[in-house]
C-alpha cells in the first residue's frame, strides 16, 4: 500500500494567535451534523492535521462534477459506454446509495438517465432502488430529496425491501445469495456509489451495491461474518473474505455497469469511474488509496476525529468507521476524542441490545466469537477500540445513551479536549483528523 505524508500541517490547518512571533494555539473546523465545531489545541502538541488529497484522478477534469461524470461515463473501464450496453424494451434498475452514504445520487442519475434514454430504454422501463441493506427504509421526501426533482418525477422510485427476496444461489464461502426481487427480474443492472474505505470490506463501491445494499437480512449475516477473518481490513481487496464473497454474490445476477464517484467532505465529486463491475471499481479503489493512506510520524496520545459530519455521523452505528481508523492513530492507552452528532441515536437495534447486556469491553469480544449476530458486530468493533483507548464522544446523545456504549459523553468539545489534555499529561502529543472515514493512517516505518 502507497502511503504519502499529508499535504496539511498545523499553521496551514487553521488560525493561530501570535505573539512575538511564536504560536501557542492552532483552530482546527470539524464537521458535525450539517454544521461545524472549531477546536483549540496547543500549537505544540500538535503532531499534525491529516486530511484527504485531493484524489488527482487522471480525468483532466478535477474540480468540474459535470465534465467528470462525464467524461467516465463516455471513456468507460473495461466495458463498452452505458448507451451499447442497454437496449430498447429492457427492463433497467439502477441502484444507489440510502442516506447514510454520502452519494450524490441526484447528480449521477441524471447523467444515466440520459444515456438511458440515448439508448432508447423508456422511462416507463427504468426503475431507480435505494440500497438500504438493513438500514431503516427512506421516507418518500427523503427519496425525492436524494434522487432530486428532475429524477423523482421521470421513473419509478423505491426502497430495496430485505423481506421481498430472490434465492439465486450460494457463494463458495456458503452465502446464500438472496436479493431483491426487482433487482433480479431486471434485465439490466446499473449501480452507483461513492468510494472511501470500508473497515471489512476493504473499500466501499463496485458491487457493494448488490450484496449487503439489496440483499436478504440472512444474506447480510452471513457474508457481514466473515469481517472476523485475517484479511477483512479497510484498504485491502487481495485476500479480503468479505470482499470476495460480495463480489461472488453479486455476479450471480450479474452487474451490467457501475458509476462511482470520490467525493470531499461537502460531498462534491473529485473524481468519477465508470465500466465494468471490477475493472473500473479497482482503478477507483487506487485514487481512494492515493487521497487517504496517509503516513503519519508516530503514534499520538490523543487522537481527535470527526466522522466527517451528515450523514456519516447520522447515528453511532456509522460514526463507528472513524473510529475504527483512529485506532490506527493512537497509542495503546491513550484518548480518542470523537465528534460525531448522532441526530438518529444509536443506529441499530440489535447494537444497542448487545451494548445494555455486556459488562465490560471484554464480554462483547467474547459474544462475538461465540456466535456472530448482524448489529452486534458494531458493538465488538467499539469494544475492540476500547480496548486500546479511553473513548470520548462529543455528539447530541443524551449521556445515559452514550454510557450504555462503555463511551464517555460530552456536548461541548472544549470540554472533551480538556478532559484528554488532562488524562494523557502536559506532553500529550495529538493527532487530528477531519475526515475520519477518509484516511487510512499509517505509522512512518524508520
Amino acid at each position: 500500500m502507497t502511503t504519502r505524508r499529508s499535504r496539511g500541517s498545523p499553521r496551514a490547518a487553521g488560525s493561530a494567535p501570535k505573539e512575538g512571533g511564536t504560536i501557542h494555539a492552532v483552530e482546527i473546523p470539524l464537521r458535525y451534523g450539517a454544521a461545524a465545531l472549531t477546536s483549540r489545541l496547543p500549537a505544540a502538541s500538535l503532531i499534525g492535521v491529516f486530511a484527504p488529497r485531493p484524489p488527482g484522478a487522471p480525468t483532466g477534469a478535477l474540480g468540474d462534477e459535470r465534465a467528470l461524470v462525464e467524461q467516465a461515463l463516455a471513456r468507460p473501464i473495461g466495458s463498452p459506454p452505458l448507451e451499447e450496453v442497454v437496449h430498447p424494451r429492457e427492463r433497467v434498475v439502477i441502484v444507489t446509495s440510502d442516506l447514510t452514504r454520502p452519494c450524490p445520487s441526484g447528480r449521477l442519475l441524471e447523467h444515466v438517465l440520459d444515456a438511458l434514454a440515448a439508448a432508447g430504454v423508456r422511462a416507463a422501463d427504468t426503475t431507480v432502488i435505494t440500497a438500504l441493506g438493513l438500514h431503516r427504509p427512506m421516507s418518500a421526501q427523503e427519496l425525492e430529496s436524494a434522487v432530486g426533482p428532475r429524477v423523482w418525477g421521470r421513473v419509478r422510485v423505491l426502497n430495496h425491501d430485505p423481506a421481498d427476496v430472490v434465492a439465486v444461489g450460494v457463494t463458495s464461502a456458503g452465502t446464500p445469495v438472496e436479493l431483491f426481487r426487482p433487482l433480479v427480474e431486471a434485465d439490466r443492472r446499473v449501480c452507483l456509489g461513492n468510494l472511501e474505505f470500508h473497515y471489512f470490506a476493504g473499500f466501499s463501491g463496485g458491487a457493494k451495491a448488490i450484496l449487503p445494499g439489496c440483499a436478504s437480512r440472512a444474506t447480510i449475516q452471513a457474508n457481514h461474518a466473515r469481517m472476523l477473518e485475517p484479511g477483512a481490513v479497510a484498504g485491502r481487496l487481495a485476500g479480503n473474505p468479505v470482499r470476495a464473497d460480495i463480489e461472488e454474490g453479486a455476479a450471480l445476477v450479474g452487474v451490467d455497469f457501475i458509476l462511482n464517484v470520490l467525493t470531499d467532505d461537502q460531498q462534491r465529486i473529485e473524481a468519477a469511474v465508470a465500466g465494468d463491475v471490477t475493472a473500473a471499481h479497482r482503478l477507483g479503489c487506487e485514487w481512494v488509496l492515493a487521497r487517504g493512506a496517509t503516513e503519519i510520524p508516530a503514534l499520538a496520545d490523543v487522537v481527535l476525529v470527526s466522522a466527517g459530519g451528515y450523514p456519516k455521523d447520522v447515528n453511532l452505528y456509522q460514526a463507528q468507521k472513524a473510529l475504527d481508523h483512529a485506532l490506527l492513530a493512537v497509542r495503546p492507552g491513550g484518548v480518542i476524542v470523537l465528534v460525531a452528532e448522532c441526530r438518529e441515536g444509536l443506529g441499530n437495534a440489535t447494537f444497542e441490545r448487545w451494548m445494555r447486556e455486556a459488562r465490560s469491553p471484554d464480554d462483547l469480544l467474547r459474544r462475538v466469537r461465540r456466535g456472530f449476530e448482524l448489529g452486534g458486530h458494531k458493538a465488538a468493533a467499539i469494544a475492540k477500540a476500547l480496548i486500546r483507548a479511553r473513548v470520548l464522544l462529543v455528539s447530541a446523545l443524551p449521556p445515559e445513551v452514550v454510557r450504555l456504549c462503555m463511551l464517555e459523553p460530552y456536548q461541548r468539545l472544549e470540554d472533551a479536549l480538556s478532559a484528554a489534555l488532562e488524562a494523557a499529561g502536559p506532553a500529550a502529543q495529538v493527532i487530528v483528523l477531519p475526515e475520519g472515514g477518509s484516511i487510512l493512517p499509517v505509522v512512518a516505518q524508520r
